[in-house]
């Protein structure tokens, strides 16, 4: 994956998460926006990553695919915006409660 390629992707994913997370936070009144964040950022960090690897002709070796995995990492990460959501979602983890 080229540093072209990354960056176009991350900033795409992460405008198109935090859409989709708003959208979601309408209907999911009760579930945490990080958690919903989380969920969107997989769904279009695999479906894009994987469809642009598609369109491109990247081949689906091992190396690609943990490129694929870390880049829905970094989308969910740049999507939360802020670091209050990270911190959220540490103590979250850290307390085993998700409300």
């Amino acid at each position: 994956m080229t540093m072209t390629l990354f960056m176009f992707l991350l900033s795409f994913g992460a405008s198109v998460t935090s859409l989709f997370t708003e959208a979601l936070k309408k209907v999911f009144e009760n579930v945490p926006s990080n958690v919903i964040a989380l969920v969107s950022a997989v769904v279009v960090g695999i479906g894009g990553t994987s469809a642009v690897y598609v369109i491109l002709e990247i081949p689906f070796d091992i190396k690609n695919i943990v490129c694929i995995i870390l880049m829905t990492f970094c989308i969910w990460l740049s999507a939360m915006v802020s670091y209050d959501k990270l911190k959220q979602t540490l103590d979250q983890l850290k307390g085993g409660g998700l409300s």
